[in-house]
């Protein structure tokens, strides 16, 4: 259960246990445990959006909303604006795109793209309070986070970030298990079937575009793919 208390840590602000005797070469075993901690954060989220959804359905997609940048800290929202900026900067120059991607700073484009995606998350929610109901919440930030086995095990790494740290650690049997676990999401809710070809088109278009994965590429990825998740909810509500 260590992996799964550092990956809590890792993805979220939600506290933990302090262990003891903890070594950094743990740290990339607990990649395997992402979309478990996934369960949580949707746990959250939707917890948020019931609490919300006695006022009104805009309390509860802001309730949710506010949830859910609380409880992951804005981590992959942070990769969402990197990749942004470096899109919008970068000018097909692969080489100016990794540097912009490694910049601290936020430009336009990330400002922008974060704008644009909670405006998006919000509108989605809100709407999901009166059209669909708020359970399958709790598996659309697990079946993002299955993503990034797949990504790290397929892809190679840019630089020596999270992506190379991450790079041994995931398991054929890993990927199995939470691929059995999404197939059983699936079948409860088939409109969330379509996590499964935006994450090998993620794979795809990063090895064409980029050439490999990076943490910022991680967090690019689940945001997309979690919005994704709620529009094809709402599609398939109609």
């Amino acid at each position: 259960m260590r992996g799964l208390v550092i990956a809590i840590q890792f993805l979220t602000r939600i506290p933990t246990p302090q262990l003891r005797n903890f070594d950094v070469a743990e740290m990339p075993a607990a990649i395997r445990w992402f979309p478990a901690v996934g369960l949580l954060i949707g746990a959250s989220v939707t917890g948020a959006w019931l609490l919300g959804a006695r006022i009104d359905p805009w309390a509860a997609g802001l309730f949710g909303l506010v949830t859910w940048v609380l409880v992951t800290g804005a981590l992959h929202l942070d990769g969402l604006g990197d990749m942004a900026d470096a899109l919008g900067a970068s000018h097909r120059d692969p080489e100016r795109l990794l540097a912009v991607m490694k910049d601290p700073h936020v430009g336009s484009f990330g400002v922008l793209a974060l704008i644009l995606q909670c405006a998006a998350k919000l509108v989605l929610l809100a709407l999901l309070a009166s059209r669909v109901g708020p359970w399958p919440l709790i598996v659309v930030p697990a079946l993002a986070r299955i993503g990034p086995l797949g990504w790290t095990r397929w892809l190679p790494p840019l630089g020596s970030g999270m992506a190379e740290r991450f790079a041994w650690a995931v398991r054929p049997i890993d990927i199995a298990f939470w691929a059995a676990a999404a197939i059983a999401a699936f079948v409860l809710w088939p409109p969330l079937a379509i996590a499964a070809p935006l994450t090998i088109l993620w794979a795809l278009w990063l090895k064409r575009r980029i050439g490999g994965i990076s943490g910022d590429c991680h967090g690019a990825g689940i945001e997309l793919i979690e919005t994704a998740l709620l529009v094809a909810l709402l599609v398939g509500a109609r």
